[in-house]
C-alpha cells in the first residue's frame, strides 16, 4: 500500500515507541515525515530503521512553547503543505496523589495538551482543505480509571476533548480530526521499572482481557496510519480505542 505517495507529515514523539513505529508505517506508505522530538539519537534510530530521504528529523522539547512554535515553523518552512499532523509524543507520570506536586500536572499538560494545542492552531493555516487530517493519541485513560495515573489522565482527557470540539470547529473546512486511544502499550516509557515504582502494577494486568499482553506500538501506527489514510474518510470527531478489549 502507498496510501500517502506524496503526502506530508509532520510527526511528534518520533524518537520511539509509538511515535517510531508510525514514522515507520507511514514512510513504507510513502509519506514523507517531518519527525520531531527530544531525543536526538533516538531520532537518528528511527531515521535508520526507515532508510530513506523522506525522514527529517527535528529536535524540540515540546515542554516548552517557543520550541513548539519552531519546530512548526521549521516544518511548514521544509514542507509547505501539512497533510497530516499526527500528536503522537507524550509523558507519563505514575505517582499517588499524596505525592503529586502541581508541577508534575504542569510538565503533563504542557506536553500532553499545550504542545498539541499549539502545534494545531500553528500548522492549521498549512493543512489543506477537504483533505487535510490531524490525528491526536489520547489514551483509554481519559475514559477509564487509570490508579495512580490522575495527572496523566486527566491531561489525555482534556485532549480527548479538545480534539472532538475542533473536529466540529474545522468542519467547514472539511479537515478531519481524529483522536486515538490506544490501551496499554509496552514502551520504551513503560518499560523502565522507575516509570511505576512504589505502585501495585498487578491492576493493570486487568486491562489485557484478550492477549493477556499489552499492546505494541506498531498496533497502533496501524491505527494511526489508516485514520489519517483515505480509508478512514469517514472518520471524524470520535475516539478510535485501540485497547485489545479492556473496555469490554
Amino acid at each position: 500500500m502507498n496510501r500517502f505517495d506524496g503526502k506530508n507529515v509532520l510527526l511528534t514523539g518520533a524518537a520511539s515507541g509509538i511515535g517510531r513505529a508510525t514514522a515507520v508505517r507511514l514512510l513504507a506508505e510513502g509519506a514523507t515525515v517531518f519527525a520531531v522530538d527530544r531525543d536526538e539519537d533516538g531520532l537518528a534510530e528511527t531515521g535508520k530503521l526507515a532508510g530513506t530521504d523522506r525522514f527529517i528529523p527535528h529536535r524540540a522539547d515540546l515542554a516548552e512553547e517557543t520550541a513548539v512554535v519552531s519546530a512548526a515553523a521549521a516544518a511548514v518552512a521544509r514542507l509547505g503543505r501539512v497533510d497530516v499532523l499526527a500528536n503522537v509524543a507524550g509523558v507519563l507520570r505514575v505517582t499517588p496523589l499524596e505525592s503529586v506536586g502541581l508541577d508534575d500536572y504542569r510538565t503533563i499538560f504542557a506536553v500532553n495538551v499545550f504542545a498539541p494545542v499549539t502545534l494545531c492552531r500553528e500548522v492549521l493555516p498549512h493543512i489543506p482543505d477537504d483533505t487535510g487530517v490531524i490525528v491526536n493519541v489520547t489514551s483509554t485513560a481519559a475514559t477509564k480509571a487509570h490508579p495512580w495515573m490522575t495527572g496523566y489522565a486527566a491531561s489525555k482527557g482534556a485532549l480527548l476533548s479538545f480534539s472532538i470540539s475542533l473536529a466540529a470547529e474545522l468542519a467547514s473546512r472539511r479537515i478531519r480530526v481524529v483522536p486515538v486511544s490506544p490501551g496499554g502499550v509496552a514502551t520504551p516509557l513503560t518499560a523502565k521499572r522507575e516509570t511505576f515504582a512504589g505502585v501495585d502494577t498487578s491492576w493493570y494486568a486487568r486491562t489485557y482481557p484478550l492477549w493477556g499482553r499489552p499492546g505494541r506500538p506498531e498496533d497502533i501506527a496501524g491505527t494511526i496510519a489508516y485514520a489519517a489514510s483515505a480509508d478512514g474518510a469517514y472518520l471524524n470527531g470520535v475516539e478510535v480505542r485501540v485497547d485489545g478489549g479492556s473496555h469490554s
